[in-house]
């Protein structure tokens, strides 16, 4: 695991170096919209899935998987089985 954790720290570090930060600024505008459609879609359908997010959004299951950890682990999102 720890080395793991060192690879994708390296990694990291190479895209930072070579990525140009207006490209990184639309990429975080583009995944907070994708984050509030999500919101929006739980608000109206309730319990979601990784394949209905996908399907709505138009983005990967795996892509859908984790944006719906990403939202759980934020509190944005109810985890499986709890209330909001």
């Amino acid at each position: 695991m720890c080395q793991s954790l060192v690879d994708k720290v390296a990694r990291s570090r190479a895209l930072a170096a070579v990525s140009d930060p207006d490209i990184l600024v639309l990429f975080e505008d583009w995944l907070e919209e994708l984050e509030e459609e999500v919101a929006d879609l739980a608000r109206r359908q309730g319990q979601l899935t990784a394949d209905s997010i996908g399907q709505a959004l138009g983005i990967s299951r795996t892509g859908a998987e984790l944006l719906l950890r990403k939202l759980q682990r934020e509190d944005k999102l109810p985890l499986p089985g709890r209330e909001p």
